[in-house]
């Protein structure tokens, strides 16, 4: 299914910030998998939702542009970030409705691209993260026959998030309440999926700026369920999630009263693990919670 893929590659502000990690990973994946990338660079933060409370036509105008950069390239736009896919997604499916059914709307904020020297959004793009890249265009037979070091004996538990899954009105590559889609690609790299009750849930990240104690039960729920299901990993395909359940996790978990200690990985980083790349060029170690004794179960 992998013919040569290329993507205008939209990195996001979170995975060049807190999470270096998690471009630092994507970069050594696609580069290992020979994906293209062609980054963006003049993209602006999609917003993380938060625009859209101010103003609708704010988020509208900022993504709009994001998509006609990745427009004037002809291809796709990729991203690695959850919510980065909900919000530039959803803004893409608005702006094509418009298209027929607001089309005033569409020009007037093609009008204020243009002011600002920028190219009209088209609607002839899509927005796609990571994830489903891979499972989708590269395929999971492909990336199978990529393994170099299946990842035998390791349980791992998905944590989709919620903006990957229900920010969008469509989800054509899974199904938004009960997705396969990272469990899938744990079985195409050796890995045992582990299920529990909230992989498909919020983080809690939204939250932690005004109900931080509420937002560390939130995640500190989470993790408790994972460890209780057996895992060895917690993996996210979003840095914000990541914030919540690896960097903050010593601060969840004197709010639970409970010590965690679960690793919780990006995705590009155990994708990688399997294609044999070293944990050191994936930003392992800049995790709050110690990957050690994960990387010492799989041999490393």
């Amino acid at each position: 299914m992998s013919s040569h893929l290329k993507y205008a590659y939209f990195p996001g502000c979170v995975a060049q910030g807190a999470c270096r990690e998690l471009y630092q990973s994507t970069q050594a994946l696609t580069q290992a998998l020979g994906i293209e990338l062609i980054e963006l660079k003049k993209a602006a933060c999609c917003g993380s939702g938060t625009f859209k409370e101010d103003s609708l036509l704010l988020e509208d105008t900022v993504n709009a542009r994001n998509i006609a950069l990745a427009e004037e390239l002809n291809l796709p736009l990729l991203t690695h970030c959850s919510t980065c896919q909900g919000v530039i997604g959803r803004v893409d499916e608005r702006l094509k409705e418009s298209q027929q059914t607001n089309p005033a709307y569409l020009e007037q904020i093609n009008g204020l691209l243009t002011q600002e020297g920028c190219l009209p959004y088209r609607g002839n793009s899509t927005v796609k993260h990571l994830l489903y890249a891979i499972v989708a265009d590269y395929g999971l037979q492909e990336l199978q026959n990529r393994v170099s070091r299946r990842l035998s004996g390791i349980k791992c538990a998905a944590f989709y998030g919620c903006y990957l899954l229900r920010a969008q009105k469509s989800m054509p590559y899974d199904d938004p309440y009960n997705p396969q889609s990272m469990e899938n690609v744990f079985r195409a790299i050796g890995a045992t999926p582990v299920y529990y009750r909230g992989r498909t849930q919020c983080c809690g990240w939204p939250l932690s700026s005004y109900a931080t104690t509420q937002a560390f039960k939130m995640a500190g729920m989470h993790i408790q369920e994972a460890l209780v299901a057996g895992a060895d990993c917690m993996v996210t395909p979003c840095p914000l999630c990541h914030l919540n359940l690896d960097s903050r996790q010593p601060e969840v978990e004197k709010v639970v009263g409970e010590k965690l200690g679960l690793p919780v990985l990006h995705l590009p980083q155990l994708i990688a693990l399997a294609l044999g790349i070293k944990p050191k060029e994936l930003g392992l170690e800049r995790h709050i919670v110690s990957t050690r004794p994960l990387l010492e179960k799989l041999g490393f």
